[in-house]
């Protein structure tokens, strides 16, 4: 008599099949969720309330840095190869960055002046001078500020050609670039993609 054998998979993987399906997980997430999460987003949670009233404070945010940042790869203290940023912000965008003063910190704040701008800071308004306006134009905040928001700080910046001048929403309670400066390029992460909590206040930007 021909016994039948039984094609089905048998459950029990013992010792070896859990080692391997462990090793098959890893894999996949070195192979997938690790570069997502050193190239593309990261997420970020709002401290302190410098960008009320359009991000306020606890909200969890997805952070776009695809293209928005120069990386060093590699293991340990051996860097393999430099992914370098090609991607250039845009006035008004909503960035994280690393605080110049303490690059341990991170910051979310207005792009305001982009690289080789000058910026002047006078009677609560602000005026951008570039290759395109010489002569300067005063900055049009109404889609993102109400018009009783006031830039206070008289003062005149000129950027290099890889800084940027940022501001908090909130001008009256923000720390920013008009009292320590000018944001380097390479301590922007990257902009706001997405607020994904509160989910009543959920937004792709």
């Amino acid at each position: 008599m021909i016994e039948e054998k039984n094609n089905q998979p048998s459950e029990d993987y013992g010792v070896g099949g859990i080692i391997w399906e462990l090793v098959k997980m890893v894999f996949w997430v070195i192979v997938i969720i690790v570069p997502l999460r050193v190239f593309l987003i990261q997420p970020f949670f709002v401290q302190g309330a410098s960008m009320e009233p359009n991000f306020e404070d606890k909200e969890y945010l997805i952070i776009n840095e695809l293209g928005y940042k120069t990386t060093d790869v590699g293991f340990g203290s051996t860097d393999l190869f430099t992914v370098k940023s090609f991607k250039e912000f845009q006035r008004g965008d909503v960035v994280v960055f690393r605080y110049p003063k303490n690059p341990s910190v991170y910051y979310i704040k207005r792009v305001i002046g982009l690289p080789g701008e000058k910026i002047e800071i006078k009677n609560d308004k602000i005026t951008i001078f570039n290759s395109e306006n010489p002569n300067g134009f005063v900055l049009d905040e109404s889609k993102y500020l109400s018009p009783s928001v006031e830039t206070s700080g008289d003062q005149i910046v000129e950027l290099s050609n890889s800084e940027y001048f940022v501001l908090g929403d909130n001008r009256s309670a923000s720390s920013d670039s008009r009292s320590w400066g000018p944001v380097p390029e390479k301590d922007v992460v990257g902009k706001v993609l997405i607020r994904a909590w509160p989910f009543g206040k959920a937004k792709v930007f």
